[in-house]
């Protein structure tokens, strides 16, 4: 179960920047804290950019986890994927986040600003804020991730 004191890392580029804007808004409503890595308009940015801030900074142990949104979230979560000890997921809707919580282990939620609407979006995040990791057969598929080879 996420610990509203722990600090969400958030990063968007400008497809994702009004979804971002919504989450932000509803998280701290309900008070989560977050940390805003960008970008912060609808101006046309580089998502590599703003994702590998927010990978950055959950591979250095700043965050626990972190959302990432693109238009179709397949960029930013190449990007985070890159880095070791990231579990990136692309999710559509909420079922998509919540198994991969509990099978995955998955710490950076990726998601797709042009496909995904407000309501499922929100749904998703707090799932994959408040959903666990059932550890025991899927420990071990997820060790095997980082396995080259």
């Amino acid at each position: 179960m996420w610990d509203k004191s722990q600090i969400l890392a958030l990063a968007s580029d400008h497809a994702g920047f009004e979804l971002k804007t919504f989450l932000i808004k509803i998280l701290k409503e309900e008070g989560y804290q977050y940390r805003d890595y960008g970008a912060f308009s609808t101006e046309s940015v580089d998502y590599p950019d703003f994702a590998h801030k927010l990978a950055n900074a959950v591979q250095e142990g700043l965050h626990t986890r972190g959302i990432v949104i693109c238009g179709s979230g397949n960029g930013v979560c190449m990007v985070v994927n890159k880095y070791e000890g990231i579990r990136g997921a692309l999710c559509w809707n909420s079922e998509q986040a919540e198994l991969t919580r509990r099978h995955n282990d998955a710490n950076v939620l990726c998601l797709p600003g042009r496909f995904i609407d407000f309501d499922d979006a929100i749904k998703a995040v707090k799932l994959f804020l408040n959903t666990d990791f059932e550890g025991g057969r899927h420990k071990t598929r997820v060790d095997k991730i980082n396995i080259i080879g």
